[in-house]
């Protein structure tokens, strides 16, 4: 086993030396909190990252080593997402949100606005979980927080500000890097204070949260649903999410479990948050993750609840039906909700930016959380949670000092029937169908649920 140097150095920022660590199995371990998951966490001999029992780590870039070109990765790493590559490779798209200074800046060949040190780098994975390729692929922008992964392969990067007139979405294409439109802001998006952003694949419409006090849910309709890259540069309409018979409705008062019918009410787009606000939209908290999965969109508000812990919210476009799904009421259970991603079994993983060793959770669809990895360096914010296309490593970043994670292990597989379970409750048990073993086998292995299987059983479909 590789051995861990940790060096504070002069500048503050962490040199470590190891390069891929294995969680003992004789090492001491510690209970998970909730329900489900994959046991216990084993405690890292080294002192990095707490895994649960058969899991593996691998440090695959480190903020100030040398990128492919001779530059240094900046800092301040935060949201990701990965993508199919050529010759079985996975290629990460990842944030860094870094401000005007910084001892390690995005240095692009092509920045939008000069003396502005965020950006977004791109790095190439062999299967091995070896980085063949790390460069730059947008710069000049400021604060590039989290964003959202198109379905046409590039990378909507979202600046958490609004000073010095930066504060808008950015496409970034990781194969063509620091190309023009990387530098072209898509101003109907709105110019706030943006954190994440998805895409419904069925229609094309964006939603997006905002990192502010208060804060509101925005959708982004584009003229050209195409989905396509540069589809999103031809504007569309933006709106903010509103409760038409609670006028100036804030979402403190929401209850877990109750449904609540919205309505989205046009804004101006260059005073996003103002125009919400007058026209009486839902105020939250602090909105942070957002994904898009099996036909719901997903989102958290970091500092909500009467715990000011933080809370999980699901929105059906389908219905116009938001609910608030979880409510955390035990900082043991979830503290300050941040980036999200749904799991290819289907739960919902969660990076935590709390006040203690932050970590990474999971929720069932039941509603129940487990921990699956926390940080016992420094208790740094997790960021940028994302599995390969395969679903086989999970990549995720601690912002400072700045490290970027292959994590593998048992995961279980893909199950798009557990995904579509989150978005949508299953009938009580003494109510849900009843079928023989070789269907409830034909369901599991096709990734159904048992009332899917029942359905297409009832119709006549040869399922065995």
């Amino acid at each position: 086993m590789s051995t861990l140097a940790v060096a504070l150095g002069s500048a503050g920022i962490f040199s470590l030396s190891n390069t891929a660590t294995t969680v003992a199995a004789a090492a001491k371990s510690k209970p998970t909190s909730g329900f489900g998951g994959y046991g216990p966490l084993v405690k890292d001999p080294n002192g990095i990252l707490d895994l649960p029992r058969g899991f593996h780590y691998k440090i695959i870039s480190k903020t100030g080593d040398k990128m492919s070109n001779g530059d240094l990765v900046p800092a301040m790493l935060d949201g990701m997402a990965a993508y199919n590559g050529e010759r079985n490779t996975t290629i990460l798209v990842r944030n860094h949100e870094n401000s005007t200074n910084s001892q390690y800046p995005v240095n692009g060949k092509n920045p939008w606005s000069k003396g502005a040190a965020g950006g977004t780098t791109a790095m190439i994975v062999g299967p091995n979980r070896e980085v063949i390729n790390e460069y730059v692929t947008s710069s000049g922008t400021i604060r590039n927080c989290a964003g959202g992964a198109t379905t046409w392969g590039t990378w909507l990067t979202c600046e958490e500000t609004r000073e010095m007139g930066h504060g808008f979405v950015f496409e970034v294409n990781p194969l063509d890097p620091e190309n023009e439109m990387s530098r072209t802001p898509i101003r109907d998006m709105g110019y706030f204070s943006h954190e994440a952003c998805a895409v419904d694949p069925a229609t094309g419409i964006w939603y997006l949260t905002e990192d502010a006090s208060p804060s509101f849910l925005y959708r982004f309709t584009p003229n050209d649903r195409s989905q396509t890259i540069g589809s999103l540069q031809k504007g569309g309409k933006l709106e903010a999410a509103a409760i038409e018979e609670l006028p100036a409705s804030k979402a403190s008062t929401f209850h877990t479990g109750k449904n609540y019918g919205i309505v989205w009410k046009e804004i101006k787009p260059e005073r996003a948050q103002q125009d919400a606000k007058d026209k009486g939209c839902i105020q939250f908290s602090r909105l942070e993750g957002a994904f898009f999965s099996a036909g719901v969109f997903w989102f958290d508000d970091t500092s909500a609840g009467s715990g000011n812990l933080g809370r999980v919210y699901r929105y059906h476009p389908s219905t116009n039906i938001l609910e608030l799904f979880y409510e955390s009421t035990d900082k043991n259970d979830l503290e300050m909700p941040d980036n999200i991603c749904m799991t290819p079994w289907g739960d919902l993983w969660i990076a935590e930016d709390g006040g203690g060793n932050d970590r990474i959770i999971g929720m069932t669809p039941e509603g129940n959380v487990y921990t699956f990895a926390e940080n016992t360096m420094n208790g740094s914010e997790f960021a940028g949670p994302t599995f390969s296309p395969d679903g086989n490593t999970f990549f995720v970043n601690i912002q400072t000092p700045g490290i970027t994670f292959a994590i593998w292990g048992p995961f279980a597989r893909r199950n798009s029937a557990r995904q579509r379970a989150m978005g949508f409750s299953a009938p009580p048990a003494n109510l849900g169908p009843v079928v023989s073993d070789k269907v409830a086998g034909v369901a599991e292995e096709q990734g159904m649920s048992l009332l899917e299987a029942a359905a297409l059983e009832r119709h006549g479909a040869p399922l065995v």
